[in-house]
């Protein structure tokens, strides 16, 4: 591997990670990989066995699916006395879901992205499935990669939807003008509303988290069907997720490690 070549297979390699651990505990195929990261299949398929030989994947026999694999969760072992926030979350959002009866999310910013890190179930039985944990999604799709967008310098804005077309991929309703309008919207209230614009029916709301240095680095959501979230309960979800967010914030604030920095 040359010095010229490596960030290019690493980024390839990265991607693939991500793409199979988006898929969880059911698997994803070679071909699907693939197309999740624009990559050729024999190439996707090179790079997975490379990686399922250093024990980074694990691939099923007989179904042929890729699984993250034992040597991913040795160091996410290491890795989590310096990064889990989950025991911090979860207490915070087993209160907000069982104050709203939807399900309550937390998810992180990293780079560009946001990707779930827990989650707490509501008590109301219809649900929507489109946040997950381990689900990513770019800054201004979804709930949680709004708020984080809004939330941010106007240069930084400014620079991202610049440089990234999210209507391509993401629908109509991505457009630079409607996500100009939803920040604005955002940033007036302090919270922001998704209403189904990635699966019809399928709302959600959250608020930013931030770190020691004010700084948005988190986000809490609430999801749901579109009927648990009309217009005149919009204020006391929001006041509740704003509230949740801010104890959250001083709690963060106060753990010692990268979180706070």
């Amino acid at each position: 591997m040359t010095a010229e070549s490596s960030p290019s297979v690493l980024g390839r390699a990265a991607s693939l990670l991500r793409a199979v651990a988006a898929g969880g505990d059911i698997g994803v195929s070679t071909s699907e990989l693939a197309r999740r990261t624009d990559l050729a299949r024999p190439t996707a398929h090179r790079l997975l066995s490379s990686l399922a030989e250093e024990g980074f994947l694990d691939r099923d026999a007989s179904s042929g699916l890729w699984f993250l694999g034992p040597e991913l969760f040795l160091m996410g072992s290491l890795a989590a006395e310096r990064y889990d926030i989950a025991d911090v979350a979860r207490p915070v959002l087993r209160e907000l879901a069982r104050e709203t009866g939807e399900s309550a999310f937390l998810s992180a910013r990293r780079g560009n992205e946001t990707v779930c890190l827990v989650g707490e179930e509501g008590s109301f039985p219809l649900r929507s499935h489109v946040l997950h944990v381990g689900i990513r999604f770019p800054l201004g799709v979804a709930s949680a990669g709004l708020v984080l967008l809004a939330h941010l310098p106007d240069r930084d804005i400014e620079d991202w939807l610049s440089r990234n077309d999210l209507a391509a991929q993401w629908g109509a309703r991505h457009t630079r003008e409607e996500l100009a309008q939803r920040i604005a919207a955002t940033r007036e209230t302090g919270w922001c509303v998704n209403p189904g614009l990635l699966v019809e029916g399928s709302w959600g709301m959250a608020a930013a988290v931030f770190d020691r240095r004010d700084e948005p680095r988190w986000a809490l959501s609430l999801t749901g069907v579109e009927s648990r979230f009309r217009a005149e309960r919009h204020d006391a979800l929001g006041t509740l997720l704003l509230r949740h967010a801010h104890e959250l914030s001083l709690a963060l604030s106060r753990r010692p490690g990268p979180a706070t920095r």
